[in-house]
């Protein structure tokens, strides 16, 4: 059973940064792709980074330019490296393997609080 473990989440000023982890309890060439999802309080979990498995970046547009995912090659982490934070970042980042294949089962970490304070 793959296992995917968030952590650096945190309290934080707007305009501050925060580095998550998603580590995999299998190497991360497994999987076709690893991606960030963010839920906010009382909404729907929302899209935030995808990368694949040849280090092709993807970002919701509310991110873009702000936040950067990317992975250790060959390990078995993916990171989000969070900038200039805003207010309505806030809420519970989570890291996701996927893959491509008609029977394959997506994998979720726990997830991780970001707060961040006006």
């Amino acid at each position: 059973q793959v296992q995917l473990v968030e952590s650096g989440g945190g309290s934080v000023q707007a305009g501050g940064s925060l580095r998550l982890s998603c580590v995999a309890s299998v190497s991360i060439r497994s999987f076709d792709g690893m991606s960030w999802y963010w839920q906010a309080p009382g909404k729907e979990r929302e899209f935030i980074a995808s990368i694949t498995r040849t280090s092709m970046a993807s970002y919701a547009g509310s991110v873009k330019g702000r936040f950067t995912i990317s992975r250790n090659g060959a390990g078995n982490t993916v990171y989000l490296q969070m900038n200039s934070l805003k207010p309505e970042d806030t809420g519970v980042y989570y890291c996701k393997a996927w893959g491509t294949t008609p029977d394959w089962t997506d994998y979720w970490g726990q997830g991780t609080q970001v707060t961040v304070a006006s």
